[in-house]
Parts: structure tokens; sequence; C-alpha cells
């Protein structure tokens, strides 16, 4: 990879990490946080949603500590508090008193995790197919989770991303399983999550009464055919959280922000904007 790959961001030290960062537009701030697929940055993550979110607002994306062009620690202990200090380290490096905030899968398990322990921080929140409760793993998840680097398994995976097939090129296939590759990623993405992964749900999740406390305005986004996180986390979500709205998008998998991009944009927009 190179500096002029749009993967690369720019560089911010947060938290005394040093973190690659998308920061795009300008306007009322909103920091999104990717999910833990193998291989992942905040720029395959969100390469649909910033420059849109950038047109009103400021779109902030990390890549966040383990994962993608962010620095990874000699001896780093990953897990929810590590990644809550680091997206507050963010904030504090950027000078970000409350930001709107969108959480997709395990990013939205650090989202949560955010809103709860520094409610003042957030103004309104944002779960898109969000761990972050109490579920059983999927053998879905469990295989995401389990991801040993080949061509082969990396189509797999994709296969149970997308709830589309069509958009499961062999060109993708390619250009994930070469990200997933690259020098330290599987590395550390091997000892975030080793088995069993059980453990690392529940390690995720937030208490029943700590989530049924949170006041800020919410909106839940889940695909109805979402093999990897089911959909019954973000019915939790929406009966625990008062002041929260659910949109379920049909023919769907774990990818809204990139199977329904167009509405996923227009949708989070609006409800930022409001």
């Amino acid at each position: 990879m190179t500096a002029t790959s749009p993967e690369i961001g720019r560089q911010i030290v947060a938290g005394g990490i040093a973190t690659n960062v998308h920061d795009v537009g300008s306007g009322a701030p909103v920091l999104l946080i990717h999910g833990s697929g193998p291989g992942v940055t905040a720029w395959a993550n969100w390469r649909l949603v910033l420059p849109e979110l950038g047109k009103t607002c400021r779109a902030i994306a990390p890549d966040m500590l383990g994962f993608g062009f962010t620095e990874r620690p000699a001896g780093q202990r990953y897990g929810l508090d590590a990644w809550v200090a680091h997206a507050v380290g963010l904030l504090d490096a950027l000078g970000i008193e409350q930001t709107d905030l969108v959480g997709n899968s395990f990013g939205g398990a650090i989202a949560l995790a955010l809103a709860i322990r520094h409610p003042q921080r957030v103004r309104r929140l944002v779960l898109m197919g969000s761990v972050g409760v109490p579920f059983a793993i999927t053998p879905e998840l469990d295989a995401v989770w389990g991801y040993q680097p080949s061509l082969p398994a990396m189509r797999d995976l994709l296969d149970i991303f997308a709830h589309d097939r069509g958009l499961v090129t062999d060109e993708l296939a390619e250009l994930r399983y070469q990200a997933s590759i690259r020098p330290g990623f599987q590395e550390s993405f091997a000892a975030m999550f080793p088995a069993p992964r059980q453990r690392w749900v529940d390690a995720l999740a937030s208490s029943e009464a700590d989530i049924r406390a949170i006041t800020h305005q919410t909106l839940i986004i889940h695909g109805r055919d979402d093999r990897v996180i089911p959909l019954s986390n973000s019915l939790t979500l929406n009966r625990w959280i008062d002041d929260s709205q659910l949109h379920v998008f049909g023919r769907c998998g774990h990818w809204v922000q990139i199977e329904h991009s167009a509405d996923f944009n227009h949708l989070v927009g609006h409800f930022l904007a409001g």
C-alpha cells in the first residue's frame, strides 16, 4: 500500500496510538466505527458513506486499534475498554466535545459502550447490525472471527456477508484476501477473538440495565437476511432503548451500508439532521 491508497487517511495520535483517520466534510461531527471482518479498514467499511455524509457533516472514520493502518503496539490487550478509550482519545485529539456516533456490527458494541460510559460525548446514536447485547454466537460470526487466510475462505466469508451474491466478485474476494494478509493484519486479528468465541460476544455486551438507561435518540438498522448478527439483536435494542427507532431492510445481509447504500445514507443523514 502507498500513501496514495484511498485506505490511507491522515495520521492522528489518539490516546497514544498512531491512528489512521478519514476526516471528510465540515459541520457537526459524526464518528463512524467499523466492523471486525478480516482485513477490514474504515475505508473498506464506509467508502460509500463518507462522501455522502461529508456533504452535510464532518464524517470521521478511524481504523480502530488493532485494525487497518492504525498502530499495533506490541503486547496490546484488545477488548472493549481499550477500544472505547481509543475512540474517546480520538475525540480528545480532534478537540470534539460531542459527536454523533455510528457503529457497525462490532463497532456497534463500541458505540453502545461509549454512549453508556461517556453519555455527554454523544449526541445521537446509530447502530447497524450491532453486537453489544447477549446472544448465542452464530456459526457465521464464528467463521468470520476464526478466519484463516486463503482466497477460498475469503470468498466464503463474502458470501456470508452479502445477501446479493452479485456483489461477491472474484475481484472483491482477491482484494479483501490481499487486505487480510498485509503485514500485521492477521496477527492482530487472530489475537482478538481466539476460540472458544462465545466469550468475545459476551465481552462486547453491555448490561441490559445500562442499555435501558440510554437517553440518546437512537436509530437502529439491520438487514433482515443478516446471517452474521441476528436480527433479534436489533429487536432487543429497540425494546431496551426507549427513544429508538428500528429500520429493517429486506433482501439485505450484513452489509446494509453497501447493499442499500443510497437508502442507508438518506436514512442516516435525515436522522442526524433532525
